[in-house]
């Protein structure tokens, strides 16, 4: 049986595997929880130079020193920075990499790159402290987390109370160093097994991955490798606090080479590039910059609906969100009807892109109301999936030109694993302020257990509001429904969504 290097993230040492381990040796597993310099009972052997290149050096030590040939490495959160770069060093020695519940990080990238708060990014570069944080350190160590502040560093869903205070009390201060260092890759991993684990509370999942990897995001392509495993958990982002069981049943089966497999053509047939489940007219199209405008067979000026992509897009993705199919089919759908159709291209290209987006469909917004063919009293803006963010803006203080926000299978308030603490992109938050604005929400049945929970918050937050949200179901719909099943149900959603938003702005 293989023998498990298991690495934790950010001020935890081998002490947060504790249960976990136990369980796997019970089934026969050697298992070895490592506890990096600076952390645990390696406390104090840490000092200003410890950097990312220190915590690589401890594993491969721990590596060295494990007599089974065939390991099994395990990294959590920031743990996986270290791991990729000690099996780097000694790929001989390793039979498969584990990321549990982290990301991809590529050669030249320091653990603070794959941080998407940028308040939590402060901190870590060396900003103040959280209030109630402990200072200790402060120079160059990150101080641990207050004990209500976990949650920024991911989900703390199914932790039992009583291992969230020894977290708490257990918790090192974090040496700055190895998060700014960048990680450096020779390839030696490259034909190395891997196996993602994905913690569905914390905003994970596989469906999320085949989006990447449908979106022809170069970071996703090689998990469609018959080496390349995945398994879901249905918990937060502490897997080994809230489901030791669970997580040890899926290790030893990622050691066995279990695990969900991608289909290798998810990224030669991507959903999002299917023909729009309409047969519309084609319109009129003029581009102006980041903007294109559908134009109506009509004289004067006409009001406008703005559609807002999701994502994150990558950046350099070709064909760019304003000419997939579905954008496309809305823009001449709405313009066949007598309005202006415009469909935008935002830099929303990671988790930490949302004030530049957000900026990007206000300028749009701007250019197209002074475009002599809109009436620029009479405009909708309508979001999709993690675009529904943005609105946020719009819902809190709408301008009296704004006749209707819509949104098609959103998210609405950000993913546990985005780490954005910020409530300007808290549509649930913003109704408060909203008024009258109309809302039209198009909310579908086989949505994503981590966006559909979302879509609760904001019809709950809506309802303790007194806030009336029309809400079209489309029970059997799929999160990009209009180019992944056209049936006649998912066509009727489109026709009510958007009679809805034009009566809007008719009104």
């Amino acid at each position: 049986m293989a023998a498990f290097i298991l690495v934790s993230g950010m001020y935890t040492g081998g002490w947060v595997w504790q249960q976990l381990a136990d369980r796997m040796r019970e089934s026969g597993a050697e298992v070895h929880p490592a506890t990096l310099t600076g952390l645990g009972d390696r406390r104090h052997l840490a000092g200003p130079g410890t950097d990312l290149e220190t915590h690589i050096q401890d594993l491969v030590e721990l590596i060295d020193h494990v007599d089974t040939q065939d390991v099994v490495i395990v990294g959590h959160d920031y743990g996986i920075h270290p791991v990729l770069g000690a099996a780097d060093r000694r790929p001989d020695r390793i039979g498969r990499i584990v990321h549990l519940d982290t990301g991809i990080p590529q050669d030249g990238e320091p653990a603070l790159s794959l941080v998407p708060d940028p308040k939590l990014r402060e901190l870590l570069i060396g900003g103040s402290a959280p209030a109630g944080a402990d200072a200790a350190g402060a120079d160059w160590r990150v101080p641990v987390p207050a004990p209500d502040d976990w949650q920024r560093w991911g989900s703390t869903a199914g932790i039992p109370d009583d291992a969230l205070a020894r977290l708490t009390r257990l918790a090192a201060p974090h040496p700055r160093g190895t998060l700014r260092q960048p990680l450096r890759l020779t390839g030696g991993t490259a034909e190395l097994a891997t196996t993602g684990v994905l913690c569905t509370g914390n905003g994970s999942s596989i469906a999320t991955v085949e989006a990447f990897v449908g979106l022809g995001d170069p970071r996703f392509q090689r998990l469609v490798d018959r080496r390349v495993t995945f398994f879901e958990l249905d918990t937060g982002h502490w897997p080994m606090l809230s489901a030791p069981d669970e997580l040890a049943t899926v290790l030893l089966k990622a050691a066995a080479g279990g695990g969900y497999r991608l289909d290798p053509a998810a990224g030669e047939r991507p959903t999002h590039l299917r023909p729009f489940l309409l047969d519309v007219p084609e319109q009129p199209r003029e581009r102006r910059g980041h903007v294109d405008l559908h134009l109506p067979e009509a004289d004067g000026p006409r009001p406008a609906v703005v559609f807002v992509h999701g994502g994150p897009v990558p950046a350099g993705v070709a064909p760019t969100p304003r000419d997939w199919p579905a954008f496309i089919g809305y823009g001449r759908y709405v313009a066949s009807l007598g309005a202006v159709g415009v469909t935008v291209d935002h830099r929303l290209h990671d988790v930490g892109d949302f004030e530049r987006a957000a900026e990007d469909v206000a300028a749009a917004v701007e250019r197209v109301r002074a475009d002599p063919r809109v009436d620029p009293d009479r405009v909708a803006l309508w979001f999709f999936s993690a675009g529904g963010l943005i609105s946020a803006d719009w819902i809190a203080a709408p301008p009296p030109w704004l006749r209707c926000v819509a949104a098609s299978y959103p998210v609405l308030a950000p993913l546990a694993n985005w780490g954005l603490t910020d409530t300007r992109f808290r549509p649930a938050a913003a109704l408060r302020t909203a008024g009258a604005l109309p809302i039209v929400l198009t909310r579908v049945g086989r949505e994503r257990v981590e966006i559909a929970a979302t879509v609760e918050e904001f019809l709950t937050a809506a309802a303790a509001h007194g806030r009336d949200i029309e809400v079209i179901d489309v029970p059997e719909g799929l999160h990009g429904f209009e180019t992944t099943d056209p049936t006649e149900e998912n066509r009727q959603a489109v026709h009510d969504a958007v009679r809805s938003v034009l009566t809007h702005l008719e009104a």
